[in-house]
């Protein structure tokens, strides 16, 4: 019995420490998505900058960006350089989902620092990124030319992340 009572702590001391030790070699950029493999759902929303409404329909036919970005967001703007080069070399076309935003802070903020965005989606309450499953922002989907969404990517896009991680993502979509 004496026994018991010292080896049961050591023995869930163990347990925990195999687990946390397993969750320092996990990626969280990488977290699953259920949306993985599966076309985006049908929506109709309402844009930022013009009066057609975004739709599902706008992302078949190529191989696109939907940047999910919002004005109050500090790691969007660190990243905003790097969509205006994305955009301006014309390899992807970039949609954004403007996220729980006040639209007029959200031109406000496009206006000073540019737009990289195709069309942009108001998702003012946050209803089509919970669809999207949107943990934050930014995150970036890849949805092929079919409309089915391909991979995620969380967290600030960089020119290593762009070039290491979402190109060469890109480019395995763009041959299939």
């Amino acid at each position: 019995m004496k026994l018991l009572r010292y080896f049961l702590p050591f023995l869930l001391f163990i347990v925990v420490m195999v687990f946390l030790y397993q969750g320092l070699h996990r990626d969280p950029h990488e977290l699953p998505s259920a949306l993985i493999g599966q076309p985006v759902k049908p929506f109709s929303y309402p844009s930022l900058l013009h009066s057609q409404p975004v739709t599902e329909k706008q992302f078949l036919g190529q191989v696109t960006l939907l940047h999910v970005w919002a004005s109050w967001c500090t790691t969007c703007r660190a990243e905003h350089h790097v969509l205006m080069d994305i955009a301006n070399s014309h390899k992807v076309v970039i949609y954004g989902l403007n996220y729980k935003d006040d639209p007029a802070a959200a031109k406000q903020w496009l206006e000073q620092y540019g737009n990289p965005y195709q069309a942009i989606i108001a998702d003012t309450t946050g209803t089509l990124a919970i669809d999207f499953g949107v943990y934050g922002t930014p995150e970036t989907f890849i949805i092929d030319s079919k409309g089915i969404v391909r991979y995620k990517y969380i967290g600030v896009i960089s020119p290593d992340v762009w070039q290491d991680k979402i190109q060469p993502e890109l480019e395995k979509w763009r041959k299939k």
